[in-house]
């Protein structure tokens, strides 16, 4: 098993270091790509200015504490795109039929379709996400105790290995539908767009889904609610600001297993 997990991690890194000796024999373009994308992401980021340029806080958060929030669904959303963002290609691969080239190869399905392309570009939103974070970190008037502190690392590693867990079922089910990529970016781009706001803007039912159903409450909101000393809209346990670990091992066991079904389900194109 450890022999299986090292070959595959290793196999994935010779994979993205090929498709960035690729990349980075066109320096131009990938700088151009780059700074492209630090720049359109960077435009949501503009528009909370704007909207805070006339109000003084939304859903009785401030602008730095809005930030705090931007930054980490940003940063969580960013490294999970980057290290298996070309997973949702799946569907494409499926009806051109290099998915069956890949499953003749002696390494793991997963790492194939996740490393092929790798794309360090991306390498822009995470740079976007990852300056508001840490200008919010600044700016923020907290007492920075040791907790506190230590639930920063604790908020990026857990949320983005829920959102690696949800590209992996938003992948999956397209063993099943051939082509549902849109389908799945309602969940990660859509679900991190709506963990850059403070939950208590939406409605109770909606905090509740993305609370139950949908964990994308656990990838920064209960961390943040920790964080920034804020009352629960929900009124849950005090540990539920602490059970990010619980949501994304729950996410990944469901990931897995969905991963799984659909690889067994797959019977090729037949072309």
């Amino acid at each position: 098993m450890v022999d299986r997990v090292a070959a595959n991690v290793c196999g994935y890194a010779l994979l993205a270091w090929m498709w960035i000796r690729v990349s980075m024999s066109y320096r131009t373009s990938f700088a151009l790509l780059t700074l492209g994308q630090f720049l359109i992401t960077g435009l949501d980021f503009v528009a909370i200015l704007v909207m805070f340029s006339n109000v003084d806080a939304l859903g009785g958060f401030s602008l730095t504490e809005i930030a705090f929030l931007y930054g980490g669904s940003a940063l969580c959303l960013g490294l999970a795109d980057l290290l298996l963002g070309n997973i949702e290609r799946l569907g494409q691969r499926i009806r051109l039929g290099t998915v069956d080239q890949m499953m003749v190869r002696p390494l793991s399905l997963y790492v194939q379709v996740c490393a092929d392309e790798f794309a360090l570009r991306r390498l822009g939103r995470i740079a976007q996400g990852g300056l508001v974070f840490g200008w919010s970190i600044y700016a923020l008037d907290l007492d920075w105790t040791a907790a506190r502190v230590a639930m920063v690392p604790y908020l990026l590693v857990f949320g983005t290995v829920i959102f690696l867990a949800i590209f992996t079922i938003g992948a999956a089910v397209q063993f099943w539908t051939a082509e549902s990529s849109e389908l799945a970016n309602a969940f990660t781009y859509g679900g991190s767009t709506l963990a850059q706001f403070p939950l208590t803007i939406y409605p109770t039912e909606a905090i509740k889904a993305l609370t139950f159903v949908v964990p994308i409450a656990f990838v920064n909101w209960y961390p943040s609610l920790f964080i920034l000393d804020k009352p629960d809209p929900l009124h849950l346990p005090t540990a539920t600001q602490f059970a990010a670990p619980v949501a994304a091992a729950l996410l990944s066991f469901v990931a897995a297993a969905v991963w799984r079904t659909g690889v067994r389900r797959y019977r090729s194109t037949g072309s």
